[in-house]
């Protein structure tokens, strides 16, 4: 049984009621669970069942179980697919610009075209794999949406997108040897990607966070998306604010953008407070713009920690209350949370060599206390930071 075949016989009614089965079964009886459904089943689909079950379990978290225990996955489409709070903010951003109808290129299996048609908005969606288009036409149908979702299996680059209000693009990023990190390897190229935008009214491209940012078109507005303090991806926005930079921190929807980014600020001493930017921020390259509204300074001209002598409260930005600021040493590193009872003890670190796990392994904290160490580098040298999460400002 090829895949197409493999995951048709999933849909029939059959393979549906083995995969409402084994919503919760455990993976670590599944030889003993695969034994017990050929008992009744084919194994060719009892095998197909349980992968399936596998991937939806591996789907939760960007998907929700609502929706990923209904849903339909392939290895690679798991692991491409956008986080559904990411597709819904992006989607509904569409929507404000007055989006109606949107042609969805290169659709995976469906997780931006399912947000889309969660906004109203129309979805042309197409992917040149079969496998991976039956899959996004399966998901449109699972979550009711197939009235919105109409799915092709065709080369985007040969798809007429006249007549659609917006294109989304989202190139693929991996090849035989993994993720890559240049433009013009993504399929079909970020120059393809871009020309095809420059066709429709507003456009958007899913890349890297990690493009550079003389990568980006001077058309095009940038932005950086992070959800719950991890930097999940970067856009490229077209017909909305040409040469704007934004960094958006989901779930609570904060962005920071703006035109004309400030210079870098000065560095100075540790104060009372150090800042820690949302990784957005500091991919967009908008730390100053935090540090101006903190009326704050960098502690190191080449690293991305902001201190301050008040505390102040910044959606871009986690505060903390510092101490201590003692030159690296993890034998007095050690002494000192020996002394004050640390057990519980938070590593956070950026241009340091020395990994968390390493220092808690060396350092051995024991005790009834908490506190947070910053292995960083203050006017140049390796440095270690001690305090603790600062309160919420009154």
């Amino acid at each position: 049984m090829n895949d197409l075949a493999a995951f048709a016989a999933l849909l029939a009614p059959e393979g549906r009621a083995l995969l409402d089965a084994l919503r919760d079964y455990d993976p670590a009886q599944e030889l003993a669970t695969a034994t017990r459904l050929r008992r009744e089943h084919p194994a060719e689909l009892v095998s197909a069942a349980l992968g399936q079950a596998r991937l939806r379990q591996r789907a939760v978290p960007k998907f929700g179980a609502e929706d990923a225990f209904r849903m339909f996955f392939t290895p690679a489409g798991v692991e491409m697919a956008t986080r559904a709070s990411v597709a819904s903010y992006r989607a509904e951003r569409l929507a404000a610009l007055g989006v109606r109808s949107l042609a969805d290129l290169c659709c995976g299996i469906g997780g931006d075209a399912l947000a889309l048609a969660r906004a109203g908005i129309r979805v042309l969606a197409v992917d040149r794999d079969p496998l991976t288009a039956a899959v996004a036409r399966a998901n449109a149908e699972a979550l009711g949406l197939a009235e919105l979702v109409e799915v092709h299996e065709a080369d985007v680059t040969e798809v007429d997108t006249t007549g659609y209000d917006a294109v989304f693009l989202d190139p693929a990023r991996r090849g035989g040897r993994g993720r890559t990190f240049d433009p013009e390897a993504y399929s079909p190229p970020l120059s393809w990607a871009v020309e095809a935008a420059r066709t429709a009214k507003h456009a958007a491209i899913k890349i890297a966070p990690g493009i550079p940012h003389e990568a980006v078109p001077a058309e095009a507005e940038a932005e950086w998306i992070s959800d719950a303090g991890d930097v999940k991806e970067a856009v490229l926005w077209f017909g909305t604010a040409p040469g704007a930079v934004r960094a958006t921190l989901l779930p609570r929807g904060a962005s920071l953008v703006t035109a004309a980014p400030l210079p870098d600020p000065a560095a100075g001493p540790v104060g009372r407070y150090l800042y820690e930017p949302d990784g957005a921020v500091i991919r967009a390259h908008l730390v100053a713009e935090v540090a101006a509204e903190l009326d704050g300074r960098l502690i190191d001209p080449t690293i991305a920690y902001v201190t301050a002598d008040a505390l102040r409260a910044t959606p871009y930005a986690t505060a903390y209350e510092i101490t201590d600021v003692l030159p690296f040493n993890l034998k007095k590193l050690k002494a000192l949370l020996r002394e004050r009872g640390v057990g519980n003890l938070t590593v956070k670190k950026r241009g340091s060599a020395i990994e968390p796990e390493e220092l808690r392994r060396k350092v051995k904290p024991q005790g009834p206390n908490a506190a947070t160490v910053i292995l960083t580098r203050v006017a140049g040298a390796p440095s270690m930071l001690i305090g603790h999460p600062a309160p919420a400002p009154a």
